[in-house]
């Protein structure tokens, strides 16, 4: 009898290979630093939203104007589908 672990690290500990499903208990915290480079997510990175000035509406037609700027930029930057 034979077992294939779907878990395992790579010789040498360089990689390691979740072949599983990673639950993040409630407490949990992932760091991933600035210069790592991210693959196989859809889009293949991300990029950072325009930045959104608080909104100073005051009235609803002004407040859906810097929503849908909001939406924009976000859309812009690959973070929401068109």
């Amino acid at each position: 009898m034979s077992y294939n672990t779907k878990n395992y690290r790579e010789q040498g500990g360089e990689k390691t290979v979740i072949g599983g499903e990673v639950i993040l208990a409630a407490t949990s915290k992932v760091t991933i630093d600035p210069a790592a480079v991210i693959e196989g997510l859809p889009g293949g990175s991300f990029t950072p939203a325009a930045s959104q000035a608080d909104s100073t509406a005051t009235t609803i037609e002004d407040l859906v104007v810097d929503f849908n700027a909001l939406l924009a930029k976000l859309r812009s930057a690959g973070l929401m589908a068109n």
